[in-house]
């Protein structure tokens, strides 16, 4: 089975390693195309037996599956270099939050899914988000999830859950991480204890805090009322972080969701524009 990758940058180059890593592909069956060439060529010389194509329009030639691993605003014009070069039995995937499938069926005669990938993936851990076109065939939609199953665990939503979601799995890892950069930066301000020290600490915990969850069968509720005993220290931090943390993760998801949705605006006319394209040839 081909596959191929239009876009080898920081998400597609992720999940072509990690494909390879876990053995669901080899290098053979990966064609990969990517506007920098030398991204490309980098890639195909950590993976021996890669293939990669002049032009987008060459990757998609003969694939079962294609990931689009491109910015949002670039799904229209890619659409329009490769669109008459697909056909009914092929799987376009968009790793995108704010293309809509509806959009990309529109535009191409192809099976439309979505996953949304995490950076988690490079240690085939974390959830994959996928969302399903019209076209999908219960045999597709288990050819994806094996395919995703190697590197994550595949999670099926609906579309109008794909935001939330996204922050949660896909968005997450970068804000955790940033909580713990201010967290122990603070800690080695206050206290003495060195960042590099701070840091390992945090991440070990952060680590074994998501195992109890996954793997220990705890709740979220049960962990904390183990831990934050009543009149102990970790109840006195409790009370600090209930009284800003609700306020600060709403306006968290306010912001991204705000961003998504102008994201999906300019697509939708974009898109447009390449369904009146098509109409007029």
């Amino acid at each position: 089975m081909k596959v191929a990758f239009i876009g080898t940058g920081s998400m597609g180059s992720l999940l072509i390693d990690a494909f390879l890593r876990s053995g669901a592909l080899l290098p053979h069956h990966i064609c990969a195309s990517n506007r920098s060439p030398s991204k490309a060529k980098s890639l195909a010389s950590r993976h021996p037996g890669l293939q990669i194509s002049d032009s987008n329009t060459q990757a998609v030639q003969g694939s079962k599956i294609i990931f689009l691993c491109i910015k949002p605003l670039d799904y229209p014009d890619v659409i329009a270099e490769i669109r008459d070069s697909l056909d009914e039995k092929q799987i376009i995937i968009s790793i995108s939050s704010p293309v809509q499938i509806e959009a990309l069926e529109n535009c191409i005669p192809s099976k439309v899914a979505k996953i949304i990938p995490s950076i988690t993936h490079m240690t085939h851990s974390g959830a994959s988000l996928c969302i399903y076109g019209s076209r999908i065939l219960p045999e597709d939609r288990l050819l994806l999830e094996q395919l995703m199953s190697s590197i994550s665990v595949p999670h099926s939503l609906r579309e109008s859950e794909t935001r939330i979601a996204s922050d949660l799995s896909s968005c997450g890892p970068a804000f955790m991480a940033y909580v713990l950069q201010i967290w122990t930066d603070t800690a080695a301000e206050l206290t003495g204890i060195s960042q590099a020290e701070a840091r390992r600490l945090g991440s070990e915990m952060l680590l074994g805090t998501g195992k109890l969850l996954t793997e220990g069968g705890l709740t979220v509720e049960a962990l904390r009322k183990r831990v934050a005993v009543p009149g102990g220290v970790t109840s006195e931090g409790i009370a600090v972080l209930q009284g800003d943390l609700q306020r600060l993760f709403a306006r968290l998801i306010q912001a991204t969701h705000r961003k998504n949705d102008e994201d999906i605006s300019k697509l939708q006319e974009l898109f447009r524009s390449i369904v009146k394209e098509a109409a007029s040839d």
